[in-house]
């Protein structure tokens, strides 16, 4: 339950300003100012330095992951590697499918080459999607 003298926290340009503002304060106290902290049970305030560093990274415009799915978890990154498995499968994992925005049911037409594996994505009527540049 949110205290009512809780600040709401800053983000983008409004944080950025804030903390210029507040530049003979600590990190703790710029962070508790910006509406970082949260009140434990006694009523003391929390600060959690982490979503405000990351919050203050992200204002500037910095982006230190490569990716990051929706809920701020990035993982392993994709190498576009893959190894066939003992029992003779080739698994084809979640950061692939993500960027590739597909969705469970959906199907593909297999191609065998000298060298390779081509996947090509099939609509709902079985033609095969983005043909036009073959």
């Amino acid at each position: 339950m949110a205290n009512a003298t809780q600040v709401e926290q800053l983000t983008g340009q409004e944080l950025v300003q804030k903390v210029k503002d507040l530049e003979d304060l600590s990190k703790a106290d710029k962070a508790k100012a910006c509406g970082y902290y949260t009140l434990t049970k006694a009523g003391n305030p929390r600060v959690n330095m982490m979503k405000f560093l990351n919050a203050l990274i992200e204002a500037e415009g910095i982006n230190l992951d490569s990716t990051q799915d929706g809920n701020g978890r990035s993982g392993r990154s994709a190498s576009f590697r893959i190894t066939v498995q003992s029992n003779g499968n080739l698994l084809i994992g979640s950061a692939y499918t993500k960027k590739m925005g597909l969705q469970p049911g959906d199907e593909f037409e297999i191609t065998l080459g000298r060298k390779h594996i081509r996947l090509k994505q099939l609509g709902e009527n079985g033609a095969v999607l983005g043909d036009e540049d073959e």
